[in-house]
């Protein structure tokens, strides 16, 4: 597909990346023209992303496919989104620029504010047959996306992938880690017939590839540094928390589920407070642990799920982010939180790995080792006078992770994987 010549146009570009592990490395990716007035304007692919989560839901996934949507749609594509029904997304609806569908789906378990899709064959072939996508893309491998996948093989659509929930890992966390072999053969069947399988992380395509996944790449994750900024911390809402402009404050932002390793920030929290007795703890989200986590330590201020602005503001008016959790298959929080200039302590996989140099920009430590956690929690509290260096380069390295570098490449797989005939099935 030619570039536009328009003056108005794009100029392809490269777009550069900063890991702070490796340096620079170089990702070549065509910016499209995105005036639909000029008539070399790039017509656009019409996507269908299946997914049982999308927003107004708050999640890692829900929010990284709301960028990949707006983003491709800026871009000159045709974005279709189906998901369960919810009664609130009409108002979420409004202003957008790209079509939804929605299909019956059922709270998910412990999780009252989710829901998953059920099995929609006939549906989707009807929403299909009315208006066929280039390229079918699955987010989500629940019975909605089992169901996108067999009626795209029936009318020949090709189809792609995205990676996002550990779902192996979550089973561990549930006292159900016997399934893991059970759960990786049905993510790989899922995936016999697709074009491509895109994960977030070169430690996950290396763990799935082990595991018999084929056709993978990298997708990574933006972090958006206007909205996530160190300018929006703000003294009143510190004032609300109880906190004057001394007082150091942790953060801990997420679902408080098993699976995010909550007793272990917990512990780290407690264990900078033995050193700083003035340090406080803010919590933003919500989840089936809070009542016996606000039982227990009815001296954390929880600020409840918080969106847009005010998440951006809870954030900046921290100081400290706490991530314990072992089963990311990315972690926005972690990009978010360096994006605000926080001191970030994580475990050294994910996005800690991508983008953390331990003491350098923020603190790592080995993935599991709950007591190297614990002593660089207590390291971190006595190094005060380090903090500031710390938040600073943690926010230049944020500068570098950009949703439009990610877009621009991800852009240009779709057009290459569109209008192509669907895989023969493996047998």
């Amino acid at each position: 597909m030619a570039d536009c010549h328009c003056p108005k146009a794009l100029r392809p570009r490269q777009s550069v990346f900063l890991n702070p592990r490796d340096g620079f490395s170089v990702f070549s990716g065509r910016l499209h023209h995105r005036d639909p007035s000029c008539k070399d304007a790039l017509q656009g692919v019409k996507v269908s992303l299946i997914t049982e989560t999308f927003p107004p839901e708050i999640n890692g996934v829900a929010m990284t496919l709301l960028q990949l949507v707006e983003g491709l749609t800026d871009r000159g594509h045709k974005l279709q989104v189906i998901c369960p029904e919810r009664s609130d997304r009409d108002e979420f609806l409004k202003q957008r620029r790209f079509e939804m569908e929605m299909v019956p789906g059922l709270p998910l378990p412990r999780y009252p504010g989710l829901r998953f899709g059920l099995p929609a064959h006939r549906e989707i072939k009807r929403i299909w047959t009315a208006s066929r996508p280039d390229l079918v893309h699955i987010a989500t491998e629940g019975p909605l996306g089992w169901s996108a996948e067999r009626i795209a093989n029936q009318l020949n659509i090709p189809v792609i992938t995205t990676f996002h929930t550990n779902f192996h890992s979550y089973m561990s966390s549930y006292g159900f880690g016997v399934m893991k072999k059970a759960i990786f053969w049905w993510l790989r069947t899922m995936r016999r017939r697709v074009k491509r399988t895109f994960v977030p992380s070169e430690e996950l395509k290396t763990e799935l590839a082990s595991n018999g996944f084929r056709d993978l790449s990298i997708l990574s994750r933006g972090v958006d540094t206007k909205l996530f900024n160190p300018t929006q911390r703000d003294t009143e809402l510190r004032r609300s928390w109880g906190v004057d402009d001394e007082t150091p404050v942790v953060i801990y932002v997420g679902r408080l589920a098993a699976e995010k390793n909550l007793p272990l920030t917990l512990k780290a929290w407690k264990q900078m407070q033995s050193i700083a007795p003035n340090i406080r703890l803010v919590i933003v989200g919500d989840g089936p642990e809070k009542s016996a986590i606000a039982e227990k330590h009815p001296d954390i201020i929880f600020a409840g799920t918080q969106r847009g602005e005010s998440l951006a503001r809870h954030y900046a008016s921290a100081d400290l982010f706490l991530f314990a959790s072992t089963t990311e298959t990315f972690g926005n929080v972690i990009t978010e939180a360096m994006a605000s200039g926080l001191v970030v302590l994580c475990y050294d996989y994910a996005a800690g790995h991508s983008y953390i140099v331990d003491t350098q920009n923020g603190y790592t430590v080995p993935l599991g080792n709950e007591a190297a956690f614990l002593e660089s929690a207590g390291n971190i509290a006595r190094s005060r006078d380090l903090w500031p260096d710390i938040r600073e380069r943690a926010r230049i390295t944020a500068e570098t992770i950009s949703w439009d570098a990610v877009i621009d490449g991800f852009a240009n797989e779709i057009e290459a994987y569109a209008h192509s005939p669907q895989r023969t099935p493996i047998t």
